[in-house]
Order: structure tokens, then C-alpha cells, then sequence
């Protein structure tokens, strides 16, 4: 979702040109986006130039930056957060932190954020099996030990935060990962947890793009 830096998710150059503080919208952009009807906000021209940026690199306006678009101050909180732990500098590598957020959105059975970052990760793998097995059941996927236990702290995270201890992290440093690297995974899936309920109460779904990509 970084206008900066497109990802994995590439696609034709979107033809709309908004105007000042309007979503960019296409005729192809049918359907609803979540089950609540709150009409677009007043953007900033930094958010709308921010979300004309994303067409323009990934063929379409992602989803969950349009629910949000409703608020200018909250679509401007979630990207940036979003961009910072998904694509700023870290110990982890992109592919690793979409693999963390596929795991957990399984694990919740969020259906947009596993469309979008299932895709993500077909795409930076290269591999579209590894994107569905991290969906269905990561166990069953040919992982390093690197990644076994960093998939495994973010599921313990999901389903058991209380139950996490030194032991855990300990696991981490044993598969090589530094104190700052156990911040980044733990952050990563925090806020996952936290998106996916949002996706979950707002009923959003996720662009028809997603389901084809890195095929």
C-alpha cells in the first residue's frame, strides 16, 4: 500500500485523475468496500495525491485505504503505520512480514487481509503454493527453523498473548533474530490482530485483483 514503493503488486496504470480531496475511483471499481455506508471524507491534498499515487503503481485503490478514507486523520494514521512496519527498513525481510501477516489473519479468518497479503506473498516468494499453505496450515509448509518459530511466536501472540514468556522469545534469538527483530515481529502481528478485527466488524472485502495475482 506504499505509493512509495508498490511491493509485489503491480499492475496497469490507472487513467483516473482525482480532483483535490477526492478517492480515485474507475468504472472497474465495482462493488461495496465494507457494509457500512459512510460517505468519503475531505482529504488532505497529501492523502489524495498519497491514494493516486497507489493506482497509478498498483492498478487499483486497495480497499482498506478507501474504508479508512472516510476520516482523512485516520486513513493518514493507518498508512503510515502500515508503511513502517510493512516496507521501512528491518531485520525482516518483506516476504517474512507479509508471511506473518497471512498466518495471522488465517488464524482470525479474516478474508481480506488473507486475500491481499496471501497474494503479497505468492508474489514475493514466487511461489503461490507457499501463499495457500501459509493460509490453510503453515505446519505443513517446507519452513526453515527461522521461519517455523517466527511463524510460530505470532500465532502464540494471536490466539495466546497472555501466554507468551521469556521462553518464546528465547526460541526467536535461538533462529537468529536480534531484540529488534522480536519487536518487529511482535509489532507486525499486533497489527494484524488489531486489522483484521476491523476488517471482520466492517464486513470488508477485499479487491477482485488480489485473487489472481502470483498465480
Amino acid at each position: 500500500m506504499n505509493a512509495r514503493d508498490s511491493g509485489p503488486s503491480g499492475g496497469k496504470k490507472g487513467a483516473y485523475k482525482p480532483q483535490s480531496g477526492e478517492i480515485p475511483l474507475r468504472q472497474d471499481d465495482a462493488g461495496r468496500v465494507t457494509a457500512l455506508d459512510l460517505p468519503p471524507g475531505e482529504l488532505s491534498p497529501e492523502m489524495t495525491a498519497y491514494l493516486a499515487k497507489c493506482d497509478e503503481k498498483l492498478g487499483f485503490v486497495p480497499n482498506v485505504l478507501r474504508a479508512y478514507a472516510h476520516d482523512d486523520a485516520k486513513l493518514a494514521t493507518f498508512a503510515g503505520l502500515y508503511n513502517d512496519l510493512m516496507l521501512a527498513p528491518s531485520g525482516l525481510s518483506k516476504l517474512e512480514r507479509e508471511m506473518i501477516a497471512v498466518v495471522v489473519s488465517a488464524t482470525n479468518r479474516c478474508f481480506y487481509c488473507v486475500s491481499a497479503h496471501g497474494a503479497a506473498v505468492r508474489q514475493y516468494s514466487g511461489d503461490p503454493v507457499l501463499g495457500e499453505l501459509l493460509a490453510i496450515n503453515y505446519r505443513a509448509a517446507d519452513l526453515s527453523a527461522r521461519h517455523r518459530a517466527m511463524l510460530d511466536f505470532a500465532l502464540k501472540l494471536t490466539e495466546q498473548p497472555w501466554s507468551v514468556e521469556e521462553e518464546d522469545r528465547e526460541r526467536l534469538r535461538a533462529a537468529g533474530f536480534s531484540d529488534r527483530d522480536i519487536w518487529d515481529v511482535a509489532a507486525v502481528a499486533s497489527f494484524f490482530n488489531m486489522s483484521n478485527r476491523m476488517a471482520s466488524a466492517i464486513d470488508m472485502r477485499p479487491n477482485p485483483e488480489y485473487h489472481g495475482q502470483g498465480r
